[in-house]
């Protein structure tokens, strides 16, 4: 079992920058591998990038690569999302999500078991 909760979002003018945070408990954290998703007023969720139970692997959807950066301390059960360079179409609210069974990174929304509640990111022009 796994309980996240995010933090970190908020109002941001274009170009900006922030950093959001989930805070994992549960004991099998360090072997899950992580995500985040986005999800947009009338939008499907989508996937935003996703991480590897070591940090070695990280992947990125097309639309964030080179902006956003994911990392995670494991020693703090914390994974983190560094956003640069963000744009309004970047608004939406994200959420952490942790694969309880696997320590492979995906995509997919159907292959994370935990998610957390999310917290907003407004992007202002």
């Amino acid at each position: 079992q796994v309980q996240l909760v995010e933090s970190g979002g908020g109002l941001v003018q274009a170009g900006g920058s922030l950093r959001l945070s989930c805070a994992a408990s549960g004991r099998t954290f360090a072997t899950s591998a992580m995500g985040w998703f986005r999800q947009a007023p009338g939008k499907e969720r989508e996937f935003v990038a996703a991480i590897s139970w070591s940090g070695g692997t990280t992947y990125y959807a097309d639309s964030v690569q080179g902006r956003f950066t994911i990392s995670r301390d494991n020693a703090k059960n914390t994974v983190y999302l560094q956003m640069n360079s963000l744009k309004p179409e970047d608004t939406a609210v994200y959420s952490c999500a942790a694969r309880g069974k696997s320590y492979v990174v995906s995509d997919q929304v159907s292959s994370y078991d935990y998610w957390g509640q999310g917290t907003q990111v407004t992007v202002s022009s």
